[in-house]
């Protein structure tokens, strides 16, 4: 079967994708560290994600905020490890796609959390359901701009 991306843009020779399906990790959380990163550069967005991980910097909570500790400087945050370890694994591996096809200086041009199917936990307790996301990262070229020299001052 053919895997399907939401995202439907851009040309696919400047283009690097990568995507992560079934991972046992929160969609809320999976949201948020989303969020968080959106539209950065690649180097960027991987040590927000690696701060997060050693619990030095907390990722900031604008939707799914109830009863959230406040943290330093951003408000409710939290410190979601699991999620951003899975998240730095897809990363990773879009960023060799990108190598693969000689692309440099890379941005996130698009990743988002999609809820997956939940299997049942058997046994006692049945009613249980496991947690399960699709990640989906979308990288691309971004066009460097080139500055101007600045002119004298005019007196």
């Amino acid at each position: 079967m053919k895997q399907q991306y939401a995202f439907q843009g851009f040309e696919k020779e400047k283009m690097a994708r990568a995507l992560g399906k079934d991972l046992p990790i929160s969609t809320k959380h999976s949201v948020m560290v989303c969020n968080a990163i959106r539209g950065k550069k690649i180097e960027t967005a991987k040590k927000i994600l690696e701060n997060v991980m050693v619990m030095k910097q907390a990722i900031k909570y604008t939707r799914f905020n109830f009863d959230r500790g406040h943290k330093k400087k951003i408000g409710p945050g939290r410190y979601p490890v699991e999620t951003c370890r899975e998240i730095m694994k897809i990363l990773e591996s879009a960023e060799a796609n990108a190598h693969q096809k000689n692309l440099e200086n890379l941005c996130l041009a698009h990743i988002c959390a999609q809820k997956a199917s939940r299997p049942w936990h058997y046994g006692r307790h049945r009613g249980r359901q496991m947690k399960r996301t699709h990640i989906e990262i979308v990288l691309c070229e971004k066009e460097q701009k080139e500055k101007k020299a600045p002119e004298g001052k005019k007196k």
